[in-house]
């Protein structure tokens, strides 16, 4: 089983969580959502001492994305994920930008994920779950092995992503966190957007958006 490491590395005004995530074996990385504030990520990648492989996006949101076509042209690595339902959201990261103050890029994955695909970080392979709400396209990457997640902005500590943004639907959000999410087992940590880590076993049983007849 591989040996893997995580450094969540928070960006923007919105102070979302990219993640850096690495196998210690093969020393080969990839920053997951890079949606600003490269030189922090730069500082990260350089303190972790591993080579960055690729960049995964979980969704579009400029918070999430808006940093990855300037990623992708300084280290030459591929863009892999997210569904193609959000490609509306990549190719208006610029209009995305201009509205919260930032600049962005427009990017073109050159891999979209679908469910029932797998991401590869050197040794480790994390499955791909489609789980739409927040955003049409909005992943979830697991690693059964190691027990861990990251979600996104699908699921929060104590709470869910939003859906009050283009494309955004609640009932789809709770039914993918229902039938995708909650079954992956209580002990499955995961790494969120924003805010602290969580596990699914917490949120089954605290978190409010959760509660009620016929969610658990």
């Amino acid at each position: 089983m591989p040996d893997v490491r995580a450094a969540i590395i928070p960006v923007t005004p919105f102070q979302q969580n990219c993640t850096l995530l690495w196998c210690e074996k093969t020393r080969k990385a990839a920053v997951i959502d890079p949606g600003g504030d490269l030189d922090r990520i730069r500082q990260a990648i350089a303190q972790s001492g591993a080579t960055v492989e690729k960049i995964i996006l979980t969704h579009g949101h400029i918070d999430h994305a808006g940093g990855a076509a300037e990623l992708r042209d300084e280290l030459g690595v591929p863009v892999e994920g997210p569904h193609e339902a959000d490609r509306f959201l990549l190719d208006r990261l610029a209009e995305q930008g201009r509205n919260y103050g930032f600049e962005a890029r427009p990017v073109t994955p050159d891999r979209w994920l679908n469910e029932g695909d797998t991401v590869s970080v050197g040794d480790l392979t994390l499955d791909v779950l489609h789980c739409p709400g927040h955003s049409p396209g909005s992943v979830v990457l697991v690693s059964k092995d190691q027990r861990f997640a990251l979600v996104g902005d699908v699921l929060f500590q104590g709470s869910v992503g939003r859906v009050d943004l283009p494309g955004g639907d609640g009932k789809a959000l709770i039914r993918s966190i229902k039938d995708k999410l909650l079954p992956l087992g209580d002990d499955i940590a995961f790494i969120c957007g924003h805010g602290p880590t969580s596990t699914i076993g917490r949120e089954r049983q605290t978190n409010p958006y959760l509660q009620g007849e016929g969610l658990l």
